[in-house]
């Protein structure tokens, strides 16, 4: 096989965008050239290129084409009309099945050619999110201007240009020539393999693999860190937008001025992240440590100390600004700001925001309430959290910074001398922001926390705002998981359709009758991530969601558990086949319903399923009733050995039509008793 290399060299590439870049080349370029059988497909990328290497066939070998044409027999003009389309006449065609066939003779075709003809449309079409054009007198458009075109095979220049219809597209050709980093090592250089592309630009302080550039952000930052002895807060998300937009990563560390300390440290955190791109670091007990890291594109003969202070010169400043927005904002207490919500408009159908704060501090002290908090304070303490939840979103500090909302929220409380309990709420009621953050576990924050999102899930039912497709707007789905997390990691036994009535405050219409069942999609969803078995689940929520997540997630694991046994799967087997063989009668005479006439019974295989149906029925509803789960399923279960004797002995399409309707009631039955416990037709297996 021959080895292609194709990089693509040009301006700044925003960093969000090249992962995705990267992926679609080789993507694309691998569909293009798929009569060479690619293999073994490599992407590289970075702020100022994205490249593919892979190993294509020398060539397309020679082969035959068969188009099918009009049926035997069709209108003349059919005819006429295929072989005018192929530039063939109809003595080229054969007759085949009953239709006219064009069997096509092609050449073989080089890898080469392929490669020429393939790229430039690949080039013109390539899906960038965002494109731009530049110069003048071409409408060819890349994310920014593209420079040059490497392009090799086995070493040697693919010859193609990306020249049509007149126009010349900035004189863009490939060639056998890249480019190192724009500073330490800027022109061309020739490439001759993609190992020896790979050596040369890593001698030219180009780190052009992404992961390895990843490696050295994490590694040179966590060793400064060490030797301040202080440790980084995690960021992979830093860490990779970072990594695009450097070409050779260069840790430093710099130093924060003694007088921004008192700044709340996820004030510190989140203007060093956004405005500069700078990694948090912490001390030893937890609190923020005085200094900052960052990464340079390029090492410096003087260790970095010019740049260091020149990065410690802007940092003062944005924290300078922090600290108006800071100081500014305490001057007014937190309830004061209350008020100002009612100009902030929420959503034009729900209401102000201030509305929307006297919802949630209603809800609250309800969620409270259902939570059985001991005291009749902390569900005061719920209301007056819920009421200032919201009132960040009138300070500078938000304003600034919208990733703090909540955060600040909370610092402000305690200043104002709220309680703990109270302050704590404010601050914690987003959580969790996101599917790796944690719950709220403070009784009052959780309260809150699920009074937001109630209210959110409710307000937007009702007014027929959903979810579709790939679109939410307003993160209701992020919001269900939510309430669903952290009712699963507090353990708490809530009625959630009771709750959910109560969040929609009145309102009826819209979608409200369908959040029960987005609710139960919700969960689907995140026991499928946690690799749990979701279709057991949705056997159990067959007849319903059951508000009380905790007790249905203790049911669908009993469930889960038992159908893992012998028994269980051989129980699952015979309710699989009991439904088929109803499902096939009752489209006969059915539907087969009532109870069977113990009369009608022919042999003490009958007998014997009738007794242990009798006998389960009202183990499993008393075992139910009193959630003990895994008793319910032994009962269910323990019916397997009389289910496996009626199967292997009893005919159920006896030729007596009394006694085949009643044998298909008996089934009916069993099929109503296993109903007790979920709907075994959506148990995978």
């Amino acid at each position: 096989m021959a080895e292609l290399l194709l990089e693509l060299f040009c301006e700044e590439i925003p960093a969000g965008m090249q992962p995705k870049a990267a992926s679609e080349l080789g993507a694309l370029l691998t569909k293009a050239l798929d009569g060479l059988n690619p293999s073994g497909i490599q992407t590289f990328y970075g702020t100022r290129r994205i490249a593919t290497v892979l190993n294509v066939d020398a060539e397309i070998p020679a082969r035959t084409v068969s188009e099918r044409g009009p049926r035997e027999g069709a209108p003349e003009k059919a005819l006429e009309g295929f072989t005018r389309k192929h530039g063939v006449t109809a003595d080229e065609l054969t007759l085949e099945n009953g239709f006219w066939v064009l069997n096509k003779q092609l050449d073989p075709v080089s890898a080469e050619s392929r490669v020429a003809e393939a790229v430039p449309d690949l080039l013109w079409k390539f899906p960038w999110a965002k494109s731009m054009r530049w110069g003048a007198g071409s409408n060819f458009s890349w994310v920014r201007p593209l420079r040059r075109i490497t392009c090799l095979l086995d070493g040697k220049v693919v010859p193609f240009s990306l020249t049509r219809d007149g126009d010349d597209a900035h004189g863009l050709k490939s060639s056998n020539l890249s480019e190192g980093h724009r500073f330490l090592a800027p022109g061309g250089f020739e490439v001759r393999s993609a190992d020896q592309w790979l050596e040369e630009l890593e001698t030219r302080s180009v780190i052009v693999d992404a992961d390895k550039r990843r490696d050295m952000i994490r590694t040179g930052v966590h060793r400064l860190a060490e030797q301040q002895g202080i440790t980084v807060v995690e960021d992979e998300g830093l860490v990779d937008e970072v990594a695009g937009l450097v070409e050779y990563p260069v840790p430093l560390l710099g130093r924060i001025d003694d007088a921004f300390m008192d700044l709340p440290a996820e004030v510190m955190q989140v203007s060093m992240r956004i405005n500069q791109r700078y990694f948090a670091l912490r001390s030893a007990d937890g609190k923020a440590a005085p200094f900052f890291a960052f990464v340079a594109n390029l090492p410096f003969k003087d260790g970095g100390k010019l740049t260091i202070a020149g990065n410690e010169r802007v940092l003062r400043a944005r924290f300078a600004d922090a600290r108006h927005f800071w100081d500014l904002d305490r001057k007014t207490k937190l309830a004061d700001r209350v008020a100002a919500l009612d100009a902030v408009t929420f959503h034009a159908k729900l209401g102000t925001q201030g509305e929307r704060a006297k919802r949630i501090s209603a809800l609250a002290g309800t969620v409270a309430s259902a939570m059985r908090l001991s005291a009749e304070e902390q569900i005061e303490q719920a209301k007056r959290a819920g009421l200032l939840s919201k009132a960040d979103l009138t300070t500078g500090m938000v304003g600034e910074f919208p990733e703090l909302q909540g955060v600040m929220g909370g610092y402000y409380a305690a200043h104002d001398g709220e309680g703990d309990a109270v302050s704590k709420a404010v601050a914690e009621h987003y959580m969790p922001r996101g599917q790796s953050d944690d719950t709220a576990k403070a009784p009052v924050s959780v309260a809150v926390a699920l009074a937001d999102r109630l209210d959110l899930l409710a307000g937007f039912f009702a007014i027929g705002e959903t979810p579709t497709g790939s679109g939410d707007p307003y993160g209701l789905r992020r919001a269900a998981l939510g309430v669903i997390r952290t009712i699963r990691d507090n353990g708490l036994r809530l009625d959630l359709t009771d709750l959910f009535a109560k969040a929609a405050n009145g309102r009826t219409g819209g979608e409200l009758a369908k959040l029960p069942d987005f609710m139960a999609d919700r969960l689907r969803v995140q026991l499928r991530s946690e690799g749990e078995r979701h279709d057991v689940l949705a056997a159990t929520l067959a007849g319903g969601l059951d508000g009380d997540l905790v007790r249905l997630l203790a049911r669908t694991s009993a469930l889960s558990d038992m159908i893992q046994t012998e028994d269980g799967k051989n129980l699952l087997a015979a309710a699989k086949r009991a439904a088929n063989i109803l499902r096939i009668e009752d489209k006969k005479d059915g539907p087969h319903k009532g109870t069977p006439d113990a009369s009608l019974y022919a042999q003490d295989e009958e007998r014997a399923l009738a007794d242990g149906l009798n006998s389960a029925v009202p183990a499993i509803e008393t075992a139910l009733k009193d959630e003990r789960f895994t008793d319910a399923m032994q009962a269910i279960a323990a019916l397997r050995p009389t289910l496996d004797r009626f199967f292997d002995a009893v005919t159920v399409n006896a030729p007596e039509a009394d006694i085949r309707a009643n044998r298909l009631k008996l089934l009916a039955t069993f099929r109503t008793t296993t109903a007790l416990i979920a709907d075994f037709g959506q148990i995978e297996g």
